[in-house]
Order: structure tokens, then sequence, then C-alpha cells
């Protein structure tokens, strides 16, 4: 529909594999699933259930009907009632134990947390892709030469591979946290409306040990071994806090790259991929913008700024529990995941088939790279028996001139002409074109790269499938 508003994380950013995950369909079938758990676990524990009532609540677990459950909402105004109502219309003997001593957040926290998980699960594999990526592009520049930046100012030399391991590790520390999140992850479980289980201990006759067998049958069924350990009527929202957090970090690492790429860019030394027949600018023909990357840092920036609107939420919850957290989350949860799956996307992409320019790399050095020399031929004009004074006042003498021949009157960098021409330096001649090798001056940068991806990121990506379908993106 092209007459009102469509959200473009769906129709233009996302995977279609992360939009499903948050589909009503998706919440709606996790609904029935958790319902036919606590029924089956109640029964297992004693209460007055039958096989009957099971088979038929799981012969229409898939087969929901919305027509029906819309309508019941509109009377009601309680959504979860609208899908009990629904469901009892289909599986009619199991209607009256359908939702037994729970309250509505036993199906919508619960499902919450199981939708969180199969998100993180696939921005999970997206990052392994992007890691893969990162670190061949790391191996294979490992040695190449490039001007290193302080300020955004040409410093030492470092190698193009030694960069790429900059961005490497930023998600690498990133993985480590979703490994860590996912590794001890829960669900709410069987709380009841205010979190005692005061529900579920009456159905039990006050036997406590039921209780906790109860929870525990549940969550397993679902597929999960634990469950937060006190709660409200809900989960803490601090961990929708945690959540959002750890990706708006993934969205922060993703940005440096991208902000470092455009830059790259700017210099014409590495360019993201640019397809034959697309167009840079719609003025100026010639331009090869870093579109892609623009994107990322645009999206990068969304799912950033969603951190304070969770941390707000999760910091104004009374008591056990308040409502302002629902419509919230309903915008809040989803949304950053389906930005971050178009950041994600946009990486893949990127670091698929980045450009290199590696005569430009070198011209640029060549242009800064007698300034940062003169350190280096000072040295071996003293240990010649020079002066390290008189050699460093001439040294000075000729960058102020050569600097101000490049600024001034934009002329080539001719320093190291001068000092072959000063006869200060005439015991060294020979050798000032060997100190200027660029190799010279990039220190273990190149042995650095090799140490960090053999040390963390092989035994990290060991075993993956380099056959990883690349997703569609919207350039």
């Amino acid at each position: 529909m092209k007459d009102i508003y469509e959200n473009p994380l769906i129709t233009r950013y996302a995977d279609r594999k992360m939009a499903e995950v948050f589909s009503d369909d998706a919440k709606f079938r996790l609904w029935r699933k958790l319902w036919i758990a606590l029924a089956e676990s109640e029964k297992e524990l004693g209460l007055n259930i039958t096989d009957k009532q099971i088979a038929e609540m799981k012969k229409y677990a898939d087969d929901i009907n919305y027509e029906y459950a819309e309508a019941e909402e509109k009377k009601v105004r309680h959504d979860v009632m609208a899908h009990v109502h629904a469901y009892g219309a289909q599986a009619k003997s199991a209607e009256p134990i359908i939702h037994l001593g729970a309250t509505s957040c036993f199906v919508t926290d619960n499902a919450e947390l199981i939708q969180i998980h199969n998100a993180l699960n696939i921005v999970e594999k997206k990052m392994r892709v992007v890691m893969k990526k990162l670190s061949d592009f790391a191996r294979k520049y490992a040695n190449l030469p490039v001007l290193g930046y302080t300020h955004l100012q040409p410093a030492q030399l470092t190698t193009l591979g030694k960069r790429a391991t900059l961005w490497l590790y930023d998600l690498y520390l990133d993985y480590i946290d979703l490994e860590h999140l996912l590794k001890n992850y829960k669900l709410r479980g069987v709380k009841g409306t205010t979190g005692t289980q005061a529900s579920f201990l009456a159905l039990f006759d006050g036997d406590h040990d039921k209780v906790r067998k109860l929870e525990k049958k549940v969550v397993e069924k679902m597929g999960f071994s634990a469950v937060f350990a006190v709660s409200g009527q809900t989960y803490t929202r601090k961990f929708d806090y945690q959540v959002v957090s750890l990706l708006s970090q993934i969205a922060q690492s993703a940005y440096k790259f991208a902000n470092d790429m455009r830059i790259m860019q700017s210099f014409k030394e590495v360019e993201e991929p640019f397809e034959k027949s697309q167009i840079g600018s719609s003025a100026m023909a010639y331009k090869r913008n870093p579109m892609r990357c623009e994107r990322i840092c645009a999206l990068a920036r969304f799912v950033e700024s969603l951190t304070f609107n969770e941390a707000v939420t999760s910091s104004t919850q009374w008591f056990e529990r308040t409502l302002d957290d629902s419509a919230n989350k309903r915008l809040s949860i989803p949304q950053a995941f389906l930005a971050l799956d178009g950041v994600l996307n946009l990486y893949i992409n990127v670091t698929d088939n980045m450009a290199v320019y590696e005569k430009v790399i070198a011209k640029r050095i060549g242009e800064e790279l007698p300034f940062m020399a003169t350190e280096e031929i000072i040295m071996e004009c003293v240990k010649a028996g020079g002066s390290r004074q008189q050699l460093h006042e001439a040294i000075r003498v000729h960058s102020m001139e050569s600097a101000k021949a490049v600024k001034q009157r934009g002329e080539p960098n001719d320093l190291i002409s001068r000092i072959k021409g000063d006869k200060t330096f005439a015991a060294i001649a020979d050798k000032i074109d060997g100190i200027l090798a660029p190799e010279n001056f990039i220190g273990r940068a190149a042995v650095q790269v090799e140490d960090f991806l053999s040390e963390y990121i092989d035994p990290l990506l060991s075993g993956d499938d380099s056959s990883e379908p690349m997703p569609e993106i919207n350039v």
C-alpha cells in the first residue's frame, strides 16, 4: 500500500527472517505453545486435565482463528483474553483449562523472551559472517602500509590489515557479550499475578514443591533451562535494557567501521562496492558516494538512541508492574533488532568486496613519509659521526621550507630532495631511499594481525560454512 506510512525497516532494510521473528503469527503461535506446555505440566503434576484436552489444544496450535480473536478483542479490550477465548472456541474440550492459574504475562513475557532469543541467534550468525570477511581482509592486507592517523592528522604508518583488526576486535568484544547473554538466557517462567505464584500454590493445595516443578517443566518444554530468580508480574525490564545495550554496542562497532570507510573513500584509498549501473549522485554523474556506509551510520544511530528509551522504561516500573512498558516494547524491541539487522546486512555487503587502491595509498604515503622519516635520518647520520643538534636544526629548517612549499604554493613535498642536496647529510646520502621504504615504518603491525587472528578469531570461527548466502539489500 502506497497511501499510508510503511515502516522502512520492513520494506527496505531488514531481512524477512528477522521480521518474521516479531510477527503476530510468531507471537500467537508461541502463546499457544506456552498454554500447551502449561496444561501438560499441570496434568503431569496431578491436576484434572485429560489427554483429550491436550490433544485438542495441539491440534489447533498453529491454526489460529484470527477473525474470531479480533472480534473478541473489540468486545473485551484485552488481547490475551481474546486469544484465550479464540483458542477455546476451537479446542472446545480444553476451554475450561486453557490459561489455568496464569496471568497475561505468562504468555506475553515468555513469548517476548523467546522472540528476543530467536532474534539474537540471527544477529549472532550475521556477526560471524562479518567477522569472517573482516578476518580475510585483514590477512590479505596485513603487510600493506597505509598512513595511520591521530586526530585525523597523519601520524606513524600502520597497515590496512592492522586497521581492519581494530574493526574486528570491536565486533569480537560485542560477540563475547552476545555469547554470554545467550549462554545465560532465562525465561520469566510461571510466576503468577504479582510474582508470588499464589494461584499455582492454590491449584496444588499448598504444595510448594509441585509449584517449583511446574515452572521447571514448563520452561524445559519451551526449550530452556533457567528462569529469572524473582519477578513481579513481569520479568525485570532491566533485561530489555541489557539486550538493547548489546545491540547498541554492535551498532557502535559498525558505525565506527562505516565512518572509517567513508573517510578512506574520500581519500580514494578504499571504497565500498559500486555496481556497474549504480548512480552515485543525481546531479554529479562522476561521484561514487559511500551510500551503504552512510546508511550503516544512519541505522546504527537509531539503534544507539533506543538505549535511553529502555533505561527510562526500566526505571519507571512501579512496584510489581505498570502497563506503560507494553505499547513502548511493541515499538522499541522489534525495531532495535530490525534496524540492527539492516546494519549487519549492509556490513556483510560492504565487506564482501571492498576496493583497495594501492597506488593511491602509496602516493599519499609518499606525500607524508618524508616528514615522518626525519628522526630515522638523523639517527643514521649520528651513527656516521654527525652532531645530533646540528642535524636536527638542518632538518627543522628544511622541513619548514618544504611545508611552506606544500601548503602555501601547492608544490610537491621536496623535503628529501633538500636533505639529499645538503652536505650535512652527505654521509648517508646513498641510504636515504632505503630508509624511506614504507615497510620500515609499520612496526609490528603485520605480526600483530596474524597473532590476533590466530589467537582470537580463527578459534571462534572454526568450522564456519563460508558459503553463507549474502543478504539482498536495497542499494
